[in-house]
């Protein structure tokens, strides 16, 4: 899951940033709408988590262009005010969730999950032979055994079974499943597929297709 995350409070993004990716999610930050703006229309995102009350461009104006050009994240819009009639703007404007300032972060994290799994592409359970991974649990299990994946794990496991056997490129797993500061030449994706491999068992299921990427069996 790849996560924009809009908040002018530097600390707070920043937390709320460490937090996310904690939980596997790959995830940019924006302080500005105006920045926010430019990520949106440069990287595909799941979520944005939209504060309201944004310098350059208002929280309300960043949520009412994205909706007009199609964006197809889910919004979850921010704000220190929590009334029923902020509440009922936001939604007008073309958010999906909101959420009152302080909130706890375990509700953050599961809203997010919750509105990730409204996405078409992201059905709730993955199934690719005797592979099953229930994306709302976090869970992966083979021939019925769990298996304890890192959150770099699962995500990348996760890319590779929502293709359902095409091939996936390390430039889009790069992409998914980190974000934005990640060197474009690091190894990572290959040394995490490596422990990925190693954790599913014999036979392999994940095959390395020479110059294109990876695909499973």
């Amino acid at each position: 899951m790849r996560v924009l995350v809009i908040e002018d409070e530097e600390p707070l993004a920043d937390a709320i940033a460490r937090g996310l990716r904690r939980e596997g999610m790959a995830v940019d930050v924006a302080h500005d709408g105006e920045g926010a703006l430019e990520k949106a229309s440069l990287n595909e995102y799941d979520v944005v988590v939209l504060d309201r009350d944004l310098p350059i461009v208002h929280g309300d104006e960043v949520c009412r262009v994205l909706r007009d050009e199609r964006c197809p994240a889910r919004i979850l819009m921010l704000t220190a005010s929590a009334s029923t009639a902020d509440l009922v703007e936001g939604l007008r404007l073309g958010a999906d969730d909101y959420l009152g300032k302080p909130f706890p972060f375990v509700e953050l994290v599961a809203r997010i999950r919750a509105l990730a799994r409204r996405l078409p592409s992201a059905p709730p359970v993955l199934q690719r032979s005797t592979l099953r991974m229930d994306t709302a649990r976090r869970e992966v299990t083979r021939d019925g055994a769990g298996l304890a994946l890192t959150p770099k794990e699962f995500a990348v496991l996760e890319q590779l079974m929502l293709a359902d056997g095409a091939v996936v490129s390390a430039e889009a797993l790069l992409e998914r499943a980190w974000d934005e500061h990640t060197d474009p030449f690091t190894n990572v994706v290959r040394v995490t597929l490596m422990t990925l491999r190693r954790k599913l068992g014999e036979p392999s299921l994940i095959e390395t297709v020479t110059g294109a990427g990876y695909r499973l069996r």
